[in-house]
């Protein structure tokens, strides 16, 4: 298998993943903008009907989001642990989803061009080399297929909203969740697309405001924000 991934980062979304379904916890963020990110890619490409690729499932919040609006979905990820957690939750949902243990690049070999659409959310920030990931989920999707990524902005407003803020200041994400380092530019995001044959479609922000506590997504990209992009033809 090859796997583009730090065992560290695997390890620490294992540890959390019996908590990924209680919106109280930890997963609370991904809980509340879930219908965010649902909304904004159906504005992109309807999903009913569609067979769908879910990269970096987790525990299925997105995947089984997806499901119920009628997509055919497949999700993959490198934690057992939250492939378990994703897989006993469908006895509750009775939603019919086929969670499988790989990498995108592993499993773009073995079914390149398998998908109308592809998601990647909340993961490439994760990776020690996002470029890669994204050539997968290119190599994945069918031509004039969408490809749907999500990541976090880097600058010095980014790591005091999505690190200081989110971390330690209002506690919404464990302490050490992300890596500044490993944050990444929509213009670095928008390169790894072209080169893997993507055209840039729509960025947009999504924005928290800690008064009222309610997630947006607007024009405002400097810190967390979200891009679909197209196979070429």
């Amino acid at each position: 298998m090859r796997v583009n991934a730090d065992p560290a980062e695997v390890q620490k979304f294992s540890d959390l993943a019996h908590r990924w379904w209680d919106p109280a916890s930890e997963f609370r963020p991904l809980h509340e903008i879930n219908p965010l990110r649902l909304d904004w890619i159906e504005t992109q490409t309807p999903l009913a009907g569609k067979q769908v690729l879910d990269v970096g499932c987790g525990g299925g919040l997105l995947s089984e989001g997806m499901a119920a609006r009628g997509a055919t979905v497949t999700g993959i990820d490198l934690s057992e642990k939250a492939l378990g957690v994703a897989r006993l939750h469908l006895f509750e949902s009775g939603l019919k989803i086929d969670y499988q243990h790989s990498s995108a690049e592993d499993f773009a070999e073995r079914h390149a061009g398998a998908f109308d659409v592809v998601t990647c959310l909340e993961m490439l920030e994760h990776v020690p080399d996002p470029a890669s990931t994204v050539a997968a989920c290119a190599r994945l999707v069918k031509p004039g297929g969408m490809v749907f990524f999500s990541t976090i902005n880097r600058n010095p407003k980014a790591y005091l909203f999505a690190v200081i803020g989110a971390e330690y200041v209002l506690k919404l994400l464990p302490r050490g969740t992300h890596d500044y380092a490993k944050f990444i530019r929509p213009a670095e995001l928008a390169r790894y697309a072209r080169a893997a044959h993507l055209d840039s479609a729509e960025l947009i922000g999504l924005s928290y405001n800690p008064f009222t506590r309610v997630y947006s997504l607007g024009r405002d990209t400097d810190v967390n924000y979200l891009l679909s992009t197209r196979r070429e033809a």
